[in-house]
């Protein structure tokens, strides 16, 4: 995007400080268009390190996200907290006229979910969700693909050492993160495929191995999913591996599209012909805006941001249904108007 200099930076309050609020709160602090306002977290040395970091004053460090919003002034507001926060947390942020980035999942439950939705829609304040695949140049290649072909299989899955990066943190704490790998990393993959596909999942099947007794923090999961249009999906998620390994694979009449990557850069992208020739598409050389670039662009132009809250909730619908299915072991319709969860027949 162009950085113009025709309105005032747009100010931000960031409430949580781990990664994603010092990685894209520093995406902000770096941009010509934006400054970092306010910050907010429970943690006192993580308030003064990164306050530093970012330049925000003693008196713009808050540990209460509604004092921020009540004395600080900002335009919009980064959450980046743990998952089951994020619902109180942007709700306040709109009702203080704020335009919001919120870190994924949006939300952990479904009613919150279509509540959000609801308050999206009616609303003309950006709200961004942190699906950083649709700012990726393989994504949004491949989803102009299935503007045209219709999909009709397709395999999905990523691997990380989820399980031991995540000892002594909220993510394996259920009040907090909501639940396991699927809500955390696997949240991406179901964005993914949703979002570059235009499925709409109408039924899941799911098994999941549990790390704890409880069982509800997921190491493993596996998705078996049918799509409103009749096409299938499997999705395998598997949190105890050791290294980071993406593998979307699309197919339609024509072909497919292969989707790979490792660790956490960019992905490629293969076409595959009927003859099971491949190639690789022309790719933008312009690079791939930062989740900042595409938020306030969203902002200063009144569009519809790259990741919406609709994209969200229907993550937010198949995941709690998939939760659902491995609990009970049977298979759960996802209602296509609504994205209600009942039993399937």
């Amino acid at each position: 995007m162009s950085h113009g200099t025709a309105h005032p930076p747009t100010r931000l309050g960031i409430v949580g400080l781990g990664y994603i609020g010092t990685t894209v709160g520093s995406q902000f602090h770096r941009h010509p268009n934006a400054t970092v306002e306010a910050i907010c977290d429970l943690d006192a040395d993580r308030l003064e390190g990164v306050g530093r970091t970012l330049d925000v004053p003693d008196d713009r460090r808050y540990a209460d996200y509604t004092a921020m919003l009540e004395d600080a002034s900002v335009d919009a507001v980064l959450v980046g907290t743990p998952h089951t926060l994020h619902y109180d947390q942007v709700v306040a942020a709109l009702e203080r006229g704020c335009h919001v980035y919120c870190d994924k999942p949006l939300t952990t439950d479904l009613e919150r979910a279509r509540d959000l939705a609801r308050r999206a829609d009616r609303t003309d304040l950006t709200v961004m969700v942190g699906y950083q695949r649709h700012l990726q140049a393989a994504f949004r290649t491949a989803r102009e693909r299935f503007l045209e072909h219709e999909p009709r299989w397709l395999t999905a899955s990523i691997t990380q050492d989820w399980i031991d990066d995540s000892r002594g943190t909220w993510r394996l704490e259920p009040e907090l993160s909501g639940g396991g790998f699927l809500y955390d990393t696997g949240s991406h993959v179901l964005d993914g495929v949703l979002w570059t596909t235009g499925l709409e999942p109408a039924s899941v099947a799911a098994s999941m191995d549990f790390h704890d007794d409880d069982g509800r923090i997921d190491r493993r999961a596996h998705l078996d999913v049918e799509f409103a249009n009749g096409a299938t999906g499997t999705f395998s998620f598997h949190g105890d591996v050791p290294s980071v390994r993406e593998h979307v694979h699309l197919w339609d009449q024509q072909g497919a599209v292969y989707l790979e990557g490792i660790q956490w850069g960019s992905r490629t992208v293969l076409e595959i012909d009927s003859d099971a020739g491949e190639y690789a598409p022309y790719i933008d050389p312009h690079g791939e805006p930062s989740r900042a670039d595409a938020f306030l662009e969203s902002v200063r132009q009144g569009t519809e941001p790259p990741a919406t809250v609709r994209d969200a909730l229907r993550v937010t619908a198949l995941t709690e249904a998939a939760y659902e299915a491995a609990r009970t072991g049977k298979r759960i319709t996802i209602d296509p108007l609504d994205s209600s969860v009942t039993d399937g027949d």
